[in-house]
């Protein structure tokens, strides 16, 4: 443990006699003073981003008006908590939700929000109560007093510890029919990062952890530990779709948290540490491609969050001697969505959601349930290689191609989509959504995702013995 002491304290907004007042602590800009770190990277976080989001935004308001206001606080309560909680918004002016009408104290996810939490009363829809005290709670043990708040310790914010229940709360969305349409924190809890033995929390991987200063102003006493400095970039798949703080970095930290959480590559062998390859071709089924994708110590399902917006598929193409073109799937032009080019052998990942009648469902008031041959990844369920359940991965199969030993060589490759254009035009349409949000949507290829066979090559290494590629 390392101590930094110095020995004056600062008399100012971080004062030595009182500490601030509630309606300070609340404010984000409060926690800039002694937090800037923290505060710097919160501020381009989607966390942040939460209420001035405008797809959120548009969704709130044609969902309001398509259900005559019965929607209520339902988006508002995750997406501004601190709003509803001071009761500045509720379900009779939700339906007016203006995020610059709101204080930066009530505006997204703010840090109060996250360290006052004083219990969790359910595993869905924010089940947060807050102690709306002068107390921040931290993860960090003995905390040094703050002469700006009282300090505690708390095992629910604590990453190596927890039960990720405090971020699980907001992350698992139930509709009043039950249908569970956001189930991240479900997944985790069925998975093997959950187990104790494991204990791979959300914190672990989306506010990971280093030596950082936890606090720091001129005069203050602060302290470093090993670990206790948590990223607060929170990064996913999502990012901002209009002009916001720190877009760079955001667009970074997704970068780094995708990379190493999925990939095209073969099983693994039980007897070795690295893989043949994720791509083979042979004869069967009529001449037959198979693209085997893997989820690389992922501690929910693949694509995960909101999976009825995510659109997720692969896209392979397999050439001739000449570079002429035997066979292609997933091939999406852009502005477009992989279910809309027709493609018979499409392999995708997303849920399909659905009105009561069977037709696809857009917007999430009008679910009545998730199709059952929806297809996601899953997340890792046991550590044990003679379990049947070891292999997770999702294969892509192409079949009846004809002559596969014109092909010399595949490229294949995952691409990624937060949201659907569809559904974007949907709102753009019904005036709830500027147009220009819909060319700001990116298209995320992760490299680890992507791969080339070689006929070659095919069949060397690892792969002895296969017609797949060697890596």
């Amino acid at each position: 443990m390392k101590w930094i002491v110095i020995l004056v304290l600062a008399a100012a907004a971080c004062g030595p006699d009182d500490k601030l007042t509630v309606e300070q602590l609340q404010d984000p800009n409060t926690c800039n003073d002694c937090h800037a770190t923290h505060y710097t990277q919160w501020s381009g976080s989607m966390h942040a981003y939460a209420a001035d989001d405008p797809v959120f935004i548009a969704m709130n308001r044609r969902g309001q008006r398509e259900t005559n206001g019965a929607l209520g606080k339902f988006c508002i309560n995750c997406h501004a908590p601190m709003a509803v909680l001071n009761g500045t918004i509720t379900d009779e002016n939700a339906k007016d939700f203006d995020p610059n009408q709101l204080s930066p104290a009530e505006r997204g996810i703010t840090c109060y929000f996250c360290h006052n939490v004083e219990k969790v009363v359910s595993d869905h829809n924010n089940g947060l109560v807050l102690a709306m005290d002068t107390t921040m709670r931290g993860g960090a043990k003995n905390p040094v007093d703050s002469p700006a708040h009282h300090s505690k310790y708390d095992p629910l914010v604590r990453s190596d510890t927890n039960q990720s229940e405090l971020c699980g709360s907001c992350h698992d969305i139930v509709l009043p029919n039950g249908v569970a349409i956001e189930r991240t924190f479900k997944e985790w809890k069925e998975g093997v990062f959950s187990k104790p033995d494991s204990k791979l929390t959300c914190g672990n991987c989306h506010m990971k952890p280093s030596d950082g200063v936890i606090a720091s102003k001129q005069g203050l006493s602060v302290i470093s530990r090993p670990n206790g400095f948590h990223e607060h970039t929170f990064p996913g798949i999502d990012q901002a779709l209009t002009p916001w703080p720190e877009m760079e970095a955001q667009a970074e930290g997704i970068r780094e948290i995708l990379e190493p959480s999925v990939a095209i590559v073969g099983p693994k062998p039980r007897t070795g540490t690295r893989s043949p390859g994720g791509i083979c071709v042979d004869p069967q089924d009529g001449g037959r491609i198979t693209v085997r994708l893997d989820s690389l110590n992922l501690g929910h399902s693949f694509p995960s969050g909101s999976a009825f917006d995510r659109r997720v598929w692969m896209e392979v193409t397999a050439y001739r001697m000449d570079n002429s073109i035997f066979f292609q799937s997933g091939k999406v032009p852009d502005l477009t969505d992989p279910e809309q080019i027709g493609d018979t052998k499409l392999f995708g990942l997303w849920d399909k959601a659905l009105k009561t009648d069977g037709t696809s469902a857009h917007f999430f008031w009008d679910v009545a349930s998730i199709d059952p041959t929806s297809r996601l990844l899953t997340g890792s369920v046991t550590f044990d290689q003679n379990d049947p359940r070891f292999d997770h991965a999702q294969t892509a199969k192409y079949t009846n191609l004809g002559n596969t030993s014109e092909i010399v060589r595949i490229e294949a490759a995952l691409k990624i989509r937060p949201l659907p254009y569809e559904t974007l035009r949907d709102l753009v349409a019904s005036g709830d959504l500027d147009p220009a949000v819909i060319g700001q949507l990116k298209t995320l290829e992760p490299a680890s995702a992507r791969s080339t066979w070689l006929r070659s090559t095919a069949g060397t290494g690892l792969a002895v013995g296969t017609n797949c590629n060697p890596e």
